[in-house]
């Protein structure tokens, strides 16, 4: 499985070089991020906040990286909790101090993303925000959306768990 995946990723970049054009550096950065992710880690650990305010409204962000808008969070580093991680990178990405306990919702394999990376999701009701960041290398643009009027390039994974907290959808294992 993993030999065809990377023959197809191969051929994506020599049908892009065959069609004159450059092949993006982001796509070769994450392809080799991923080797050595492999290489190095069994299994990667993200987590995620999905952060509502006193109107229930949730924040979502769009990165430079890839498309669509999804919810803040990163990957927990080696000797770091998931709720440390979870805290380290709202307060980086968007400006957020955690106040309150975060709800653990849910973990979800995100193997059609990264083979054995998982999803940590928290939803995050207590925090407090001194200041919105200004757009940088990695967040293009963050927005608090009403769960039910989200914009049409939100991730499907997003969505799906937008629809388990807010509309009692059957949670998946998978994200």
């Amino acid at each position: 499985m993993h030999r065809t995946h990377r023959r197809a990723d191969a051929g994506k970049v020599q049908d892009v070089a065959q069609r004159g054009k450059s092949v993006p550096r982001d796509y070769i950065v994450k392809k080799l991020l991923q080797r050595y992710w492999r290489l190095t880690r069994a299994l990667t650990l993200g987590a995620q906040g999905a952060i509502v305010d006193p109107e229930g409204r949730i924040l979502l962000v769009r990165h430079t990286y890839q498309p669509g808008w999804r919810f803040p969070g990163g990957g927990v580093e080696k000797g770091e909790t998931v709720t440390a991680a979870l805290s380290r990178e709202l307060e980086e990405e968007v400006g957020i101090e955690v106040t309150g306990e975060p709800q653990l919702f849910g973990v979800y394999s995100n193997a059609a993303s990264f083979p054995n990376d998982h999803i940590v999701l928290f939803v995050v009701r207590g925090w407090h925000q001194e200041r919105v960041p200004k757009p940088n290398y990695e967040i293009a643009e963050q927005r608090f959306f009403a769960p039910d009027d989200v914009p049409a390039d939100t991730s499907a994974g997003t969505v799906r768990r937008l629809a388990e907290i807010f509309a009692g959808v059957p949670r998946s294992a998978i994200w």
